[in-house]
C-alpha cells in the first residue's frame, strides 16, 4: 500500500465504525425496554381499576384474560425480544435487526397491544401472533450461521413460546377446544424457563466478576437435573389434572432451585443492588415452584404460584436485567443510585404483598390489589424516567449499539 493511501484508509475505517442512524434504533434493547417498562407501569393499575369497577374499559377479551395475556406476551415478550435480539449480535459477532427493520418490528408489537384494547379481535390476534415467529426465525438463523449451538434451545423455547401464544388466540376465537388460561399458563412455564436457562448463566458470572476469589460451579449433572426437574414439573402443572406426582416433581423442583441459589453466594452481593436484585428475584423462583406443588391438592390457590412466577421471579429478573443491560450497552457503570434501589424495593414488596396478603388474609385481598399496582406502577416509572433518555441518546463512550 502506497504512503499516500493510509490517511484515505485511516479514514474509511474511522467512518465504519462512527454510530449509524437514530440511537434509539442501532440495538433492540432500546425501542422494546422502553415499551416494555412503559406498558408495565400503564397495564396493571388499568387492570385493578377494571377489576374493581373503577374503569369501564371493554378490551377485546375478557378483563381477566387481557390482564394475564399482555403481562406475558406484551410486557414480559417485549423485554424478551430486546434482551435476546441484543445478547444475539454479542453471542454471533452478526449484525441484529435495526434502523427502519427494528422500528417495523416495535410497531408490530406496539401495534398489538393498541388493538388489544380498540379491536376487532381479528386484528389483534393477526399482529399478536406475528413477532414472536419473526424474533424466533431471526435469532435462530443467527445461531446457526454462526454454529454456536450452545443457544440454538433458547431459540426453541422461543417457537413453543410463538405456539402458545397462536393456541391461546385460537382458543378465545373458539377454533380449539381448549382453555385460554391453559396456554397462557403455558406461556409463564415457557417464560420461567428462559429465565432458569439465562439466570444459570448470568448471576454466578456476575457475582464472580465483582467478588475477588470467588469460584461457583455447579456440577453439570446438577443444572441439568434442576432444569429437567423444573420442566417436568410445569409440565405436569400446565398439562396433567393435580396430582401427588405433580406435587412430588415440583417439589423437588423447588429444593433443586433453592440448592441452586444457595451454592450462588448471594450474600455476597448485599452492598451490590445491581447483583442482589436478582438473587432476591431468583428466589421467587423456588418460592412459586413450591407453592404450585401445594396447589396440586389444594392447600393454595394456584394464583398464589402463578404470582410468585409472574411478580416476584419475572418482574424482579426484569427490573434487575434491564437496568443492568441498559446501563452497559450505553457505556455506563454497573452501578444503580438510589431511585433504582428504591424500585428494586418496590417490586420484591410489591411481590410479598401480592402473593402472600391474600393468603394471610382474604378480606384485604383488594387492599393487597391495589398496594402492589401501585408499587409496581411506580417502580417502572422510576426505570422510565431514569433510562429513557439514556435509551434515547447515544453511548456515553460513543461506540455504536
Amino acid at each position: 500500500m502506497k504512503p499516500s493511501s493510509l490517511p484515505i484508509f485511516s479514514e474509511a475505517k474511522a467512518a465504519a465504525q462512527q454510530p449509524e442512524g437514530l440511537p434509539f434504533l442501532r440495538l433492540a434493547f432500546r425501542p422494546f425496554y422502553v415499551g416494555g417498562a412503559l406498558l408495565a407501569a400503564l397495564l396493571v393499575p388499568l387492570w385493578v381499576a377494571m377489576f374493581l369497577g373503577a374503569l369501564p374499559l371493554t378490551p377485546a377479551l375478557t378483563p381477566l384474560l387481557w390482564h394475564a395475556h399482555e403481562m406475558l406476551f406484551g410486557f414480559a415478550v417485549a423485554i424478551i425480544v430486546g434482551f435476546l435480539m441484543t445478547a444475539g449480535k454479542a453471542w454471533t459477532g452478526l449484525a441484529t435487526p435495526r434502523g427502519g427493520t427494528l422500528a417495523a418490528l416495535a410497531l408490530l408489537w406496539l401495534g398489538a397491544r393498541v388493538a388489544s384494547v380498540t379491536g376487532p379481535y381479528v386484528v389483534y390476534a393477526m399482529l399478536d401472533t406475528a413477532l414472536l415467529p419473526i424474533v424466533a426465525a431471526i435469532l435462530v438463523t443467527l445461531l446457526l450461521r454462526a454454529r454456536n449451538y450452545r443457544n440454538l434451545p433458547i431459540g426453541l423455547i422461543l417457537a413453543l413460546l410463538a405456539c402458545a401464544n397462536l393456541v391461546f388466540h385460537l382458543a378465545v376465537l373458539g377454533w380449539l377446544n381448549l382453555s385460554a388460561m391453559t396456554a397462557l399458563y403455558a406461556g409463564l412455564a415457557l417464560i420461567i424457563m428462559i429465565e432458569c436457562v439465562m439466570a444459570g448463566r448470568v448471576i454466578p458470572f456476575f457475582t464472580m466478576a465483582v467478588t475477588p476469589g470467588l469460584k461457583l460451579a455447579a456440577p453439570v449433572w446438577l443444572e441439568r437435573v434442576t432444569l429437567g426437574f423444573t420442566a417436568l414439573g410445569l409440565a405436569l402443572w400446565v398439562l396433567a389434572p393435580p396430582s401427588l406426582t405433580g406435587l412430588v416433581v415440583l417439589a423437588v423442583a423447588s429444593a433443586l432451585h433453592g440448592q441452586r441459589l444457595l451454592a450462588w453466594r448471594p450474600a455476597v452481593t448485599l452492598k451490590r443492588p445491581i447483583l442482589w436484585i436478582l438473587h432476591a428475584a431468583y428466589a421467587w423462583i423456588p418460592v412459586g415452584l413450591a407453592l404450585l406443588a401445594l396447589a396440586q391438592i389444594g392447600w393454595v390457590p394456584v394464583s398464589a404460584g402463578v404470582h410468585a412466577l409472574a411478580v416476584g421471579a419475572t418482574g424482579g429478573l426484569i427490573i434487575g436485567m434491564i437496568t443492568r443491560t441498559a446501563r452497559g450497552h450505553t457505556g455506563r457503570p454497573l452501578a444503580v443510585a438510589g431511585p433504582e434501589v428504591l424500585a428494586y424495593a418496590m417490586v420484591m414488596i410489591g411481590a410479598v404483598l401480592r402473593v402472600f396478603l391474600p393468603l394471610l388474609a382474604p378480606a384485604l385481598y383488594s387492599t393487597a390489589l391495589m398496594v402492589a399496582a401501585a408499587l409496581w406502577s411506580a417502580a417502572f416509572l422510576i426505570y422510565l424516567w431514569v433510562y429513557t433518555p439514556w435509551l434515547m441518546s447515544t453511548r456515553l463512550d460513543g461506540k455504536d449499539g
